[in-house]
């Protein structure tokens, strides 16, 4: 054997170990499905970051792990300016019937930060805002704007503006600061943007804190996708504030669930050594996967 193909073997069997001890060590939540107005209501967090190199350690499959214990019924990994290891993710959740992953990045530019959702390659962060958005949807994805302070604001120009999908209304960030909330909110009514709840998840806080409700034809990427373009989204905020379709709120106000589950995501999971075991083999297989 070659010394290529033993370090392949090598990877190969730390990406395995990883895999299955990530899965025989949790147990997913399971929430029974929401329907109301024809529509599949699906718990969504499209802002999710794996992290390879970290003290958090979170491989992909952790987080659809994560999602299904979180009670998420879809998500999109967006590394920082590349689309390695989504599909990764992808691929993990539909061989153990997990959510919807769909495959996304962080544009990460100096100016602006957009996350794209439902794409395949990375977008370059090194192009205008609206140059970005233009890429994303030739890929035929969506483009949310990030996490939008009033410092990133004079990066989405109209010609931004008028190509923008959505934004982030809800994020970690409006729930410490005041002034962050109303920058959100703010940016949000600029246009006429789809509300997203986000929680920028990053192996700390709880994935799916701040939760997207789309109201889809069905639970496949192209019906999200296509929800999300349409605008059809509910979003719950502090102080009884709630996002997105006035129609689909009103729709929503009957049916306490929503409320309740945006609130109360479950608890994180204990780091027992399958757990550990799970992190560190998956962290230095993807490491020694790229390094190769």
């Amino acid at each position: 054997m070659t010394s290529l193909a033993r370090r392949r073997l090598a990877i190969g069997t730390l990406l395995l170990v990883s895999i299955a001890a990530g899965t025989v060590s949790d147990r997913p939540r399971v929430d029974p499905p929401i329907v109301l107005g024809g529509y599949r209501v699906l718990a969504a967090d499209f802002h999710v970051h794996p992290a390879i190199v970290s003290s958090a350690a979170v491989t992909p499959w952790d987080l659809v792990i994560d999602a299904q214990r979180q009670g998420l019924d879809a998500i999109a990994i967006t590394p920082h300016n590349k689309v390695f290891p989504a599909p990764i993710g992808r691929w993990f959740s539909r061989s153990v019937g997990g959510p919807t992953v769909l495959v996304g990045e962080e544009v990460r530019a100096a100016g602006f930060h957009i996350i794209a959702v439902g794409i395949e390659q990375t977008v370059s962060p090194r192009q205008t805002a609206a140059a970005a958005i233009e890429d994303i949807h030739r890929q035929g994805g969506v483009a949310i704007a990030a996490h939008p302070v009033a410092e990133y604001w004079p990066a989405f120009d109209a010609a931004a503006m008028a190509a923008l999908d959505g934004s982030e209304v809800m994020h970690p960030g409006a729930l410490s600061a005041e002034g962050v909330r109303a920058d959100f909110e703010a940016f949000y009514r600029r246009g006429r943007l789809t509300a997203i709840g986000s929680s920028d998840y990053h192996g700390l806080g709880r994935l799916g804190m701040c939760r997207t409700y789309v109201f889809a034809t069905d639970t496949s990427a192209a019906a999200i996708l296509d929800a999300l373009r349409a605008g059809r989204t509910v979003v719950y905020g502090v102080d009884g504030r709630v996002y997105g379709d006035p129609a689909l709120i009103s729709l929503a106000a009957g049916d306490a669930r929503l409320r309740t589950r945006a609130a109360e995501p479950a608890a994180p999971a204990d780091a027992g050594a399958l757990v550990w075991l799970s992190r560190i083999t998956g962290t230095l297989g993807l490491a020694a996967a790229a390094l190769l």
